[in-house]
């Protein structure tokens, strides 16, 4: 290795160094290489966070061989000549001129970020390259924001010196062409690691995912994974420069940025999968465990609290020695850290972090090492606290929001909070979750605004390394936090300085000053008419859609947010097929946008276009897994197009997150069936009953599954038949049917159904069903007493005048006297015959009845009357022409030619 080092050019070292600035401290101890003079210059200004330096240096004036003074009066020709000055720098592709390219964009990359997210704030040059004299005036500015909101998505607040992030950006666009075309240049990898980096943060700072971004970003993580993925392939690029364990951060970090990247997009289990690649290679094993101690001041009993557990064979060789086979870190344990929870406390009697009970056994000596006068806790690295940070995220994207889950992510908050060396941003994203946390708990409202209050004034203090995570713009936090705390006043100003229109609608809406808004946006407007941002807003507060119009017009019909907004209009005005247009065109801006893809589906839908619905709501899943309410339309559009295993799988996504929907079940339950899953049927069936309090069902599902179970024991007796003659139809189904697990676990549910149907609504097809269920289970009497109820529930007055009701009550009526002569049959009994014999003659003498009545007095009555009577008339005539009437008469034919033999046969006895 050392061999191959002495064989490495000086530029490996400078990437080394440069790289360095935002993953750990340098090595006490570097190695020295050829030293090339202006490179070493810049990247000396660079490490030590003097950026403005770095882009005024002798190296930046070299690659930019321009006059003092540029008369452009438009950005664009300006950055037109920067371009072609580096066109005319790199023409021979030289390494070395390559990497100095690389250094002034990293160096106006960093400045952006001091700018606006890590501080100190300071005042910045109009232009990235210093020592020029432009006229930029803030026309500049607002040619910048138009070339970062390019692809459809605007910036989520306002954020200063955006030509730095710009100029950064054509530089290492310029420097990533080259070297994709020119196969001589040799390293430089981590070009295209400051590249993704960059797109990163530019993504970070708009308001939205933007899908061409997301390609970028796919294509340069996938390059600098396939480069510095492993440990062996960082070794063998830088060699023996690398520290002890340096390879093993630089593997961390890159893992950890490829799951910031998928973070930024809602991938959660993308994410999830390069976090824990990254925890591998941090060294750092860790989970949540319990540990008794207290939570607040007054606490006068310990209970048990989370806490972070670190596995000893993945400890850092710097840690404390362990009496333990497991490492628990107490975060009060830190004399820094305890006099600033001391500070915080004072305002809360909920402690900031737990304080552990000791017991003096070992298994508490760390967690008491103040007590003891001990080092307190693990002294983690800077990767292995990102890596902590990155599972918080993690657990802050991916669970539901509530009380639970801020309390999962405590113990990872603490654990950072407790590392006497960390760094800015590590801090700062950890600060900010704490806040988020405190902030919804009454006991500790007042203390997250004081918490918020410091992290403004940290951003004034120097900090001159950072890392690149999760980008947050503070005072946008600060406003938001002020807002939720009822300081709306001071919270206008700060939305008003960062141009979150929508946020200040929002607050003068809450002071009832609408007009007031109204006013401000105009005013704005007068000073910027070309700002789409300021128009869309100005439509949502005044319902017109001719600002939006005017927003597409100002922005050369790039806005999506004016034809998300036209798109919307039309919907409510329903004009279905204008919105669905809408909003096509707004998703091919962005197609990284799952509401967008719902709403398509939505306004296809109402517009009968039924392709087009499918791919809205496919592709608004694909988005977002978690949306139920797309996966119950996506299902409901494939039962319509008949394509059953597309239904039942959708319907099952969608039923994780609406599991209390009845009227998702009811759809789910055809379906199920459909697929031959009848547990899920019957599941589905039981779920609408009691979802929806015993108040609905659906009978025709099951008619079919007691379809279905009728016919199963109707093949398993012939088989039994078939396999043994001596066995009667009744023991074969009776003995076959029992044997069968599948069947009598559904046959049980769906009694249970069926029962609690019948005790709560006590309709008559269910009593039949009901019925058909206990003759099934051999159980006649049970059967005879459930089609008794489904007659009574069929008898009224409807019955002599409604054919339909006619028609059920002499279903009813035959299954009741064939199960009377079943039971006769089988029991040698006359009763149920002479029961037979009495329902049979009483229904077909209402029928008779009714039609002689008619016949008889209809001469008698006033007109009225003799109108209502020749009705009843013919309706007594054509239920007499039934089929159902002629099977009732057959029926008391047979039950007369019975009780007759029967009679015979006891006279002839006798």
């Amino acid at each position: 290795m050392e061999n191959h080092h002495h064989q490495q050019p000086p530029l490996l070292n400078y990437e080394l160094r440069l790289l360095r600035c935002t993953l750990s401290p340098p090595p006490s101890t570097t190695t020295t290489t050829a030293c090339i003079p202006l490179i070493d210059e810049i990247i000396t200004l660079i490490e030590t966070g003097r950026y403005i330096d770095a882009l005024s240096s002798a190296a930046t004036r070299s690659v930019f061989q321009l006059a003092d003074s540029f008369d452009s009066s438009t950005p664009t020709l300006f950055y037109a000549e920067l371009d072609r000055a580096v066109e005319s720098f790199l023409i021979d592709t030289d390494d070395d001129k390559v990497f100095l390219v690389v250094s002034v964009a990293v160096a106006a990359l960093l400045a952006f970020l001091q700018c606006n997210f890590t501080g100190p704030v300071i005042e910045l040059p109009s232009v990235p390259l210093p020592w020029l004299s432009v006229k930029a005036g803030s026309d500049w500015e607002a040619w910048a924001r138009l070339q970062l909101i390019s692809a459809g998505s605007d910036l989520s607040a306002k954020f200063d010196h955006l030509q730095f992030l710009v100029f950064a950006k054509i530089l290492l666009m310029k420097t990533r062409d080259l070297l994709f075309c020119d196969t001589a240049i040799h390293g430089l990898s981590t070009s295209t690691w400051w590249l993704a980096r960059l797109i990163l943060l530019q993504q970070q700072i708009l308001d939205e995912c933007c899908s061409s971004l997301f390609d970028l970003l796919q294509v340069f993580m996938a390059e600098c994974l396939s480069r510095f993925g492993d440990v062996e392939k960082a070794r063998s690029y830088w060699g023996a420069l690398l520290d002890d364990d340096e390879a093993l951060t630089i593997v961390s970090m890159v893992q950890l940025e490829a799951g910031f990247v998928e973070h930024a997009f809602k991938r959660v289990d993308h994410a999830r999968r390069y976090f824990k690649a990254a925890e591998s290679a941090a060294g750092f094993n860790f989970s949540v465990s319990g540990a008794l101690g207290y939570r607040t001041v007054h606490q006068v009993e310990p209970k048990a609290q989370w806490v972070l557990v670190a596995n000893k064979s993945s400890l850092p060789s710097a840690s404390p020695p362990l009496a333990n086979a497991s490492q628990q870190t107490d975060p009060c344990s830190d004399p820094n850290t305890q006099q600033k929870h001391e500070e915080m406390n004072e305002v809360s009697d909920v402690l900031m972090a737990p304080r552990f009970v000791g017991s003096g056994d070992e298994t508490n000596a760390v967690l008491n090492a103040s007590q003891n006068g001990h080092a307190s806790g693990v002294a983690l690295k800077l990767s292995q606290q990102a890596v902590i940070l990155a599972q918080c995220l993690l657990l802050e994207e991916g669970a539901q929001s509530d009380e639970l889950q801020r309390w999962e992510m405590a113990p990872y908050i603490e654990t950072i909070d407790s590392q006497q060396s960390s760094c800015f941003s590590i801090k700062f994203c950890c600060n900010i979750l704490r806040i988020r946390w405190e902030s919804t708990r009454s006991r500790t409202k007042e203390r997250a605004l004081l918490l918020m209050d410091k992290q403004v004034k940290d951003i004034y203090e120097p900090s001159p390394q950072f890392f690149f995570l999760a980008c947050c713009p503070i005072f946008r936090e600060y406003a938001q936090l002020l807002v939720s705390r009822g300081l709306i006043g001071e919270a206008l100003k700060i939305f008003e300085d960062l141009e979150l229109w929508d946020n200040l609608i929002y607050c003068y809406r809450l002071l009832e000053k609408k007009a007031v808004a109204v006013e401000l946006i105009k005013a704005r407007l007068s000073e910027a008419p070309n700002d789409p941002k300021l128009w869309c807003s100005l439509g949502d507060v005044t319902n017109d859609d001719a600002c939006y119009e005017k927003a597409l017009e100002v922005s050369n019909n790039r806005s999506t947010r004016a034809k998300r907004s036209l798109a919307r209009s039309a919907y409510n005005r329903g004009d279905f097929e204008r919105s669905k247009i809408l909003w096509e065109s707004a998703m091919a801006l962005n197609t990284l946008y799952p509401d967008g893809w719902f709403a398509l589906g939505a306004a296809a839908l109402k517009a009968r276009d039924i392709n087009k619905a499918v791919d809205g709501f496919t592709r608004a899943v694909q988005l977002d897994p978690d949306n139920g309410e797309a996966w119950n339309n996506l299902a409901c559009l494939h039962m319509m197009r008949n394509k059953s295993e597309e239904a039942f799988i959708a319907f099952k996504e969608a039923l994780k997150f609406k599991r209390n929907s009845w009227q998702m079940w009811k759809n789910f339950g055809p379906v199920a069936a459909d697929v031959g899953n009848l547990f899920e049927a019957v599941k589905a069936i039981q779920m609408v009953l009691d979802l929806s309090g015993n108040k609905s069902y659906d009978g025709e599902l099951l008619e079919r599954l007691m379809q279905e179970m009728e016919r199963r024991a109707l093949s398993q007796a012939a088989a039994v038949i078939a396999s043994d003659p001596n066995c009667t139809a009744e023991t074969s189904l009776q003995s076959e049917f029992s044997e069968s697990r599948e069947t009598k676990l559904l046959l049980e549910s769906l009694g249970k159904i069926l029962k609690q149907i019948v005790l709560n609504v006590g309709s008559g097809d269910m009593w039949g069903l009901y019925a058909r269920w206990h003759k099934l289970r051999g159980d006649p009497n049970m059967c005879l007493e459930a089609l008794q109820k489904q007659v009574r529930s069929y008898q009224g007055s409807e019955v002599g005048n409604d054919i339909t009701q006619f028609r059920k009550f002499a279903r009813a009526s035959l299954d009741l006297c064939n199960m009377y002569m079943e039971i006769s049959s089988s029991t040698g009994s006359r009763k149920e015959l002479h029961s037979a014999d009495m329902h049979l003659r009483s229904t077909i003498k209402r029928v008779t009845f009714s039609l002689a009545l008619s016949n008889g007095r209809i001469n008698f009555l006033c007109v009225e009357a003799r109108e209502y009577l020749l009705l009843c008339t013919l309706q007594a005539s054509t239920l007499s022409d039934t089929e159902e009437y002629k099977a009732l008469q057959s029926c008391l034919d047979q039950v007369e030619i019975r009780l007759k033999s029967e009679s015979l046969i006891q006279g002839q006895d006798l």
